[in-house]
């Protein structure tokens, strides 16, 4: 689970626009349910973005 202040990249479980692959993210809040998916809230990112479509920075997947 994601927490605040978390650094995160969009991994390849969704598409990933050009402009935001491998560009690195902070958590800024959640994680919440939206629509029936855990979402988290990202700085430079507008809206929320589904917390399994996210890897932490230093983790294996990432």
């Amino acid at each position: 689970m994601l927490v605040k202040g978390d650094r995160v990249v969009m991994n390849d479980k969704y598409h990933v626009p050009e402009r935001y692959r491998g560009k690195e993210f902070i958590v800024t809040a959640g994680p919440q349910k939206v629509g029936g998916t855990m979402c988290v809230w990202l700085n430079e990112y507008k809206g929320c973005y589904a917390e399994d479509g996210l890897s932490k920075v230093g983790d294996k997947d990432a």
